[in-house]
Formats: C-alpha cells, sequence, structure tokens
C-alpha cells in the first residue's frame, strides 16, 4: 500500500504508544539509532491505515497524507464531483453546510454518500434474501477490510461482498447517472485512501482535518448555519437512514428496520473489534452471526482519525439522534403508509442491478508465525531464560505480550535492547561491574592515601633539608667574606712595610692571593647554591600544594562525598 501514515524522526522519544495503540502487528518498526534513541518507523505494506497511532501519539511524530491540497489545486482546471460521507455532519454540525457551498462555488457537484449507504443496505438485503451469501462481515471500514485481506485472509469468504457506502455511491455516479468527472470523498478516514486506490472508484480522498487546516492555512472563512435541520440540496437526491451508517451499529440499525429478527452482532475500537475477528476466524461456522457489523474506530466515523473535531461522544451522539429522527420523518413523509423506504427500495429494485455492486479482494500471504525452537534464540537475546521470565507481559514494549516482542525481533520489526526485561539485565550486569570497579577503586585509594601521607612527609624533609642548607650556605658566605677582607687587609699590609724581606714578601703576598682567589670562588659558588635552593624550594611548595590536593580528593571520595557511580557513568556519556 502506498504510504499514508508518515513518521517524524526528529519528534519521536521511543513511547511506544503507536504500538500499544496499533492492532496490525507487523505495521511498526522500532529501530535504534546510533546516539541511542528509540524510534517507531512505519511498515507501509503491512500498515492498515486505521489511524490510531496518529490519534494516540502525543509527540507530534505521527502525521498522515491525504489529498486535500492536490485536489483543491485540480480544481482549477477540472470540475469535480464531492461525495459527502454522513460523519461531516456531526463533525461539522455548524459548518458542514457551508464547507459544501463553498466547493459547489468552486464548480463542484456535490452528492450524499447517505444515499450510497441507502444503497448498501438494500444490496445487503436483496443478496440475503436470494440465499446467495451466508453469514458476513461487513465492510464499510478500509481498515477493517486491509486487516482482513492482510492478517486474516481466510475470512474473506466472509467479507461481504457488497460495496462500502462510499464505493456505492460512486458506482452509481458513474454507471447509472453516467458522471465521469472525478471523484473526492470528504471523509474523516484515513483508510478511505486505500479503498480508491484498491477500487479504482474514486480519485481523491478530502479528510475532514486537513480540509480545516487547509482552510485555516488561506484564509477562508465558512460561515456558521444556526439552523437545527439536516436537509440540504444535493445535486441527487439525500439519502435517508443510511445517514446513521456513521454511527456505531449504523449499518445493523438500518437491517434491522427491514427485518427485526436477523440475527446482528456489532463490534468497534481498534482493542476490540480486531481480536474479535481474530475470534471470529477460529470459531465455526455455526456459532457466527448472520452480521457482524464492524468498525475500526470505537464511536464510530463520527470521531474518525483525520476527523480532526473537538465535538465530544456526548456531542456527537446527540446529533446523530437529531439526524437519525431527521431521516425518519423524511422516510415517512415522501413513501406510502409511512413505508417511505418501501418507496425508496421499489425505485432501486427497479434501476439498479445489485450484481453491479460487488467487489473483489486482494488477498495476502500471512507472514508465518515463529514456532518456539526459532524463538528461542531471541528470547535469550532478551534475557528471558526461564518461562516464567517469558511471559513477563509487561508491555512496555508495545506488545501484549513477550512472545509478540520476541516475534516481532524474529520478523526484524524490533531490537532486544527495545525490551525492559533485557534493559534491566543489562543495567544489573552494569551495575555489579561497577561495584566492582569501585571496590577495587576504594583500595587504590587506601593505598594512594597511604603513599601520599609518605610522601607528603618525605616532601617535608627535603623542605627541612634545603632550608638547613641555605641557613648554612649564608653563614659560610658571610664568613668567607670576612676571611677574604682580612686576607686582603695583611696583603696591603706586607706591601706598605718595607721592613720585611722582598722575597719573603713576595712569596707571602702570592700565597694569601691564592687564598683570596679560593675564597671569591668559595662565595660565588655559595651564591649559586643559594639560587638553586630558592628554585627547588618553589619546586618542593609546588610538589605540597599538588600533594595537598590530591589528599583532598582521595579523602572526599574515602568518606563518600564523592559519588564514584555518577563519575563513571558521566566518564562513560562522554565516550
Amino acid at each position: 500500500m502506498s504510504e499514508l501514515i508518515i513518521v517524524k524522526p526528529e519528534k519521536c522519544v521511543g513511547c511506544n504508544a503507536c504500538v500499544r495503540e496499533c492492532p496490525a502487528p507487523e505495521a511498526n518498526m522500532t529501530k535504534q539509532l546510533e546516539d541511542g534513541r528509540f524510534i517507531t518507523m512505519v511498515n507501509n505494506d503491512k500498515c492498515i491505515a486505521c489511524g490510531e497511532c496518529v490519534k494516540k501519539c502525543n509527540h507530534g511524530a505521527r502525521d498522515y497524507i491525504d489529498d486535500t491540497d492536490e485536489c483543491i489545486a485540480d480544481l482549477a482546471r477540472e470540475k469535480l464531483i464531492i461525495m459527502a460521507s454522513p460523519a461531516i455532519k456531526t463533525i461539522l454540525p455548524t459548518k458542514w453546510k457551508g464547507v459544501l457551498d463553498w466547493f459547489r462555488q468552486q464548480g463542484c457537484t456535490i452528492f450524499d454518500v447517505s444515499f450510497g449507504a441507502d444503497i448498501c443496505t438494500w444490496a445487503h438485503l436483496r443478496t440475503i434474501e436470494q440465499g446467495k451469501i451466508g453469514n458476513i462481515i461487513t465492510q464499510p471500514c478500509g481498515a477493517i477490510v486491509k486487516y482482513v485481506e492482510m492478517y486474516q485472509p481466510k475470512l474473506l469468504q466472509n467479507l461481504s461482498p457488497i460495496h462500502s457506502p462510499i464505493a456505492c455511491s460512486a458506482i452509481y455516479i458513474k454507471k447509472y447517472l453516467r458522471r465521469n468527472n472525478p471523484i473526492a470523498v470528504i471523509s474523516p478516514c484515513i483508510a478511505a485512501k486505500a479503498e480508491a486506490v484498491d477500487t479504482g472508484l474514486f480519485e481523491y480522498n478530502i479528510t475532514i482535518q486537513k480540509l480545516l487546516e487547509y482552510f485555516d492555512r488561506n484564509d477562508i472563512n465558512i460561515p456558521i448555519d444556526s439552523s437545527e435541520d439536516f436537509e440540504y440540496k444535493f445535486d441527487e437526491l439525500q439519502g435517508q437512514m443510511g445517514a446513521i451508517y456513521s454511527r456505531p451499529g449504523g449499518l445493523r440499525d438500518n437491517i434491522w428496520l427491514h427485518d427485526p429478527d436477523m440475527n446482528v452482532t456489532n463490534s468497534e475500537g481498534v482493542h476490540k473489534v480486531f481480536t474479535e475477528l481474530d475470534m471470529y476466524a477460529k470459531m465455526p461456522e455455526s456459532k457466527h452471526p448472520k452480521i457482524f457489523d464492524v468498525l475500526s474506530c470505537e464511536f464510530g466515523c463520527n470521531i474518525g482519525p483525520a476527523s480532526g473535531t473537538k465535538q465530544s461522544v456526548f456531542d456527537v451522539m446527540t446529533t446523530m439522534r437529531a439526524i437519525e429522527n431527521e431521516a425518519k420523518s423524511r422516510r415517512k413523509s415522501t413513501g406510502i403508509m409511512g413505508r417511505g423506504d418501501d418507496k425508496l427500495f421499489k425505485k432501486f429494485d427497479d434501476e439498479l442491478r445489485v450484481a453491479d455492486f460487488l467487489r473483489n479482494y486482494k488477498p495476502s500471504m500471512p507472514t508465518p508465525i515463529p514456532n518456539s525452537v526459532q524463538l528461542e534464540p531471541i528470547f535469550e537475546k532478551m534475557g528471558m531464560h526461564t518461562p516464567e521470565e517469558r511471559k513477563y507481559d509487561c508491555h512496555a514494549c508495545g506488545y501484549a505480550t513477550c512472545r509478540d516482542m520476541a516475534t516481532a525481533i524474529y520478523r526484524g520489526l524490533n531490537t532486544p535492547d527495545n525490551c525492559i526485561v533485557h534493559a534491566k539485565s543489562v543495567l544489573l550486569a552494569r551495575h555489579s561491574a561497577l561495584n566492582r570497579q569501585n571496590e577495587k577503586l576504594a583500595e587504590i585509594t587506601e593505598d594512594c592515601l597511604a603513599l601520599s601521607d609518605k610522601l607528603k612527609q618525605n616532601v617535608a624533609n627535603i623542605n627541612e633539608n634545603m632550608k638547613n642548607i641555605g641557613d648554612s650556605t649564608s653563614a659560610t658566605s658571610d664568613r668567607a667574606a670576612v676571611v677574604k677582607e682580612l686576607l686582603e687587609n695583611i696583603v696591603t699590609f706586607c706591601n706598605d712595610n718595607s721592613t720585611m724581606d722582598a722575597d719573603s714578601v713576595t712569596q707571602l703576598i702570592a700565597i694569601l692571593e691564592t687564598t683570596i682567589s679560593a675564597f671569591s670562588a668559595l662565595d660565588d659558588n655559595v651564591t649559586i647554591t643559594n639560587e638553586s635552593s630558592e628554585t627547588i624550594n618553589k619546586s618542593i611548595n609546588d610538589i605540597i600544594s599538588i600533594v595537598g590536593e590530591i589528599n583532598e580528593v582521595l579523602g572526599r571520595t574515602e568518606h563518600g562525598e564523592i559519588d564514584l557511580d555518577a563519575e563513571v557513568k558521566k566518564a562513560e556519556e562522554k565516550k
């Protein structure tokens, strides 16, 4: 099927709500991105376009595609036929007439799908009366048809051969009114597009939500109609009781108007109807009702996934009751002896052929279900090793059971990392590893503290020794200066005293000058030693400062002031 449900990956948070709400077991594909995020994409080949995920996504990650923009763009070059579904009245109770008037102003002709619903009821009754069909499942809902074709093809023998109200309307327009203009349907249904593609009976699916958005974007104001009647001047007959098809049990109620004793059971809502269809498939034919009237949406088409309605279910049902009473009134006023349906159905008997309103279906081969042996390695990857663990069934992944999740992983539609049991087992393993690392780190910290204390003491000793060296070199320098000065005085004295033997004086002076040079060298060495001592002292002070910092951090770690788990996690996140 062409893409109808779309995903905006940047908005997907991996909450699995779409998987949880989806009735189609293979319609979603969950994967993990390189940044660790989980996102769920749509498997269009297995999506039934029920739209439930669009309704339930709280993050705006899901949306759908319809034909609104394309259709309105084509209005400029071609006159279109607009078919209005019955739900437009309940969704836009004060604006539906204005919406249809706007299309008429664009040159369109307007038809009522409720009339097609009346044809649908007539065709069902006549086919049943003639014994041409057995127990049937109704098919006004495109999502139901897709589900049966994809996931329960054995039920195609029970799926009603009568076209939906939309298709019956299109057939009537094309075959009996001989109108060949392209047809657009205004509906609250995403899956109606799939019906258009499969049957080829209409070209455009205009959803009410996207239509309202188009009006808002283009500043098109639709006037409010305060009248409380539900009649409209369509270009062909307005429908009668077909107007209630959009509510739960609408087809059933139409059948019961003509045959109140017929065994009809109805079901609606994705969390109910598809489970019951699966149950129906397992039941013997003898236990099937004559008609199983089914709709994908819980409150019928009146609050469909593409309705964009702000109406509550109470508002909708109140409007629906008024529509029903108006239809009954019109039915009586146009008939013979209060049986307006007889006159309408007589028109159908005289003018229509049931065979023109029959449909064929396209079954697909269901994906094989993996057996226990095939699922064994999947469960192991999920961290589920015991039968009890494999029935955890927490629904966090979006699936009803762990086996369903394992099946999805086997089919490549999900990943073990998206399983909460698997995630817990991984976290526990990592936590144990962190605990072991913390214990080892604590041992290393204790050793480091002991070594640090020794280093601190050694540095202190070195510092004290350097201080002593500094004091000693200063004293030596002072004494050398005094001796040097004394020797210089002696030399001067000897030079100036003429009574001394010249050779002796010369010899003595040479000795004294050599001694003075030695003391000068000593003084220089002392100076260099002092300068070196200052450099060494600075380095020692730097070392003392660093050792202090090390001791502080190690001390905080030892006393639990630093969260080692948090520090390790931060390091892992940086990696």
